[in-house]
């Protein structure tokens, strides 16, 4: 029988990349964390780690232990949640995931409404692109993953995915444009994460021509910077724009390019108080986002 408080040792270690980063973050003394990964190592049969330098790195049974290790500890606080939640809305927590533009727009407001509507809700928010949420969805450390998504591919197995809104793609620019993208066949382009480059290599595709990318940045404010300064042009949805908008380039709503944001959980439903509570508010709070033309 694996002991979890050894499992969390061994995880920590795989994630900091070290015995002192662990020994902080789980607020143990180095020699506590030593002896953890002794015993876990008398408990397996098995070496996990082994001396590098002065530091220590995970053999090829270390990482596999490690990797199962976190999606059982994420189950495990799972169902800690959820069975914190089912004492009350007034003493649960829910967490969830986002991506960046996402959270600096909608979520802080669904988290305010979550916040006056449950005052005693402990609500944990993390930044994630789509599919590293979906991980942590699945491995049990958060509750509920806000993603997007270009097109209306099925869900995957055992996800439930709820639409909080649709936003349009724009066509930015340094100067004054039309929504024409073999206008700029020629132009450099300003790239972002490999979804959202897939939709921009679609989308210029079927107006005929292959983009020229020679700038790579998820950063949406650094890539309206780079528009800008002259550097190239960009697509981008509606929500960075809303986060953060440059004043000094141009959009235009591009046709057919349309982004669906989602709230995706785990698991059959019914969701647990805590999980429904976070989803209504996610819900409202996107439904007010304000129309994406006047950005």
């Amino acid at each position: 029988m694996l002991d979890v408080s050894r499992l969390r040792v061994l995880v920590a270690i795989a994630r900091t990349g070290s015995v002192t980063a662990a020994a902080k973050q789980l607020h143990y003394s180095q020699p506590s964390i030593s002896h953890h990964l002794a015993r876990l190592e008398a408990e397996t049969g098995a070496q996990l780690v082994r001396r590098v330098g002065r530091g220590i790195r995970l053999t090829e049974a270390g990482r596999t232990l490690a990797e199962r290790g976190a999606e059982i500890l994420g189950r495990l606080d799972a169902a800690e949640a959820e069975l914190s939640a089912h004492v009350g809305l007034s003493q649960g927590r829910v967490r969830l995931a986002a991506f960046p533009s996402a959270l600096g727009t909608f979520v802080p407001r669904a988290a305010a409404l979550l916040a006056d509507r449950h005052p005693g809700l402990r609500v944990s928010l993390s930044e994630a692109e789509p599919p590293e949420a979906i991980r942590m969805l699945r491995a049990g450390y958060v509750d509920v993953a806000v993603i997007f998504r270009y097109d209306r591919e099925n869900e995957d197995d055992g996800i439930t995915a709820r639409r909080l809104l649709d936003e349009p793609s724009y066509l930015v620019t340094a100067e004054e444009t039309t929504p024409d993208l073999t206008a700029h066949a020629e132009a450099e382009w300003i790239a972002g994460c490999d979804r959202c480059r897939t939709h921009l290599l679609a989308m210029c595709a079927r107006a005929g021509f292959t983009p020229r990318v020679s700038f790579t940045t998820d950063d949406f404010v650094a890539v309206q910077a780079m528009v800008a300064a002259g550097l190239g042009v960009t697509a981008l949805p509606g929500l960075p724009l809303l986060a953060a908008r440059n004043e000094a380039v141009h959009t235009a709503v591009l046709p057919d390019a349309t982004r669906h944001v989602l709230a995706a959980t785990y698991g059959e439903p019914p969701e647990p108080p805590a999980t429904a509570a976070l989803l209504d508010a996610l819900a409202e709070a996107g439904a007010a986002t304000g129309e994406f033309h006047s950005v």
